[in-house]
């Protein structure tokens, strides 16, 4: 099968045939079961995130303008924002802008949804929680009040509404 190299800025994986991704110095005919070393950047989070996962969104996210981008979908959520303003707003021209949406979106870290004749971007909360969990989901081992601090700061800015059903 023909490998090339990935679209979008994930310099150095190449894809080897649909759905099969490869990381760098991989070497496709010296390895006897390609899939158990591949990476997809379209697998939906269920709760278990690989390690190749969460290097796809960080890489995705190691670049200003993408976490620029980024940052400024998580403000507005959960209304998004239309491509052309995230363009403008940041001053990027329109077909860089879409090239960096495009990198977010294979991440998992943007999703689009048309309304009318806009299509609008929003965070990929989701995928974003993951990646975090991921990085500290065996933080202290068993010892809470060394993570106490980072639960603190990761604490959501917008405390709940209280239930008015008392």
């Amino acid at each position: 099968m023909e490998e090339r190299r990935l679209p979008g800025g994930f310099d150095g994986l190449r894809r080897v045939e649909q759905g099969l991704v490869i990381a760098p110095g991989v070497d496709r005919g010296s390895i006897e079961d390609t899939r158990a070393l591949c990476i997809s950047p379209h697998v939906p989070y269920s709760g278990h995130m690989e390690s190749e996962q969460a290097i796809l969104a960080l890489a995705a996210l190691a670049q200003e303008t993408r976490l620029d981008v980024f940052r400024l979908l998580v403000r507005h959520e959960p209304d998004g924002l239309p491509a052309g303003e995230v363009a403008r707003r940041l001053a990027v021209p329109h077909n860089t802008m879409s090239a960096h949406l495009g990198v977010l979106a294979r991440a998992g870290l943007v999703r689009s949804e048309r309304r009318s004749r806009s299509i609008i971007y929003r965070a990929g909360l989701d995928r974003f929680r993951a990646v975090v969990i991921f990085l500290v989901k065996d933080c202290c081992q068993g010892r809470p009040e060394v993570c106490a601090p980072l639960l603190t700061d990761l604490a959501p800015c917008c405390p709940p509404k209280e239930s008015s059903h008392g």
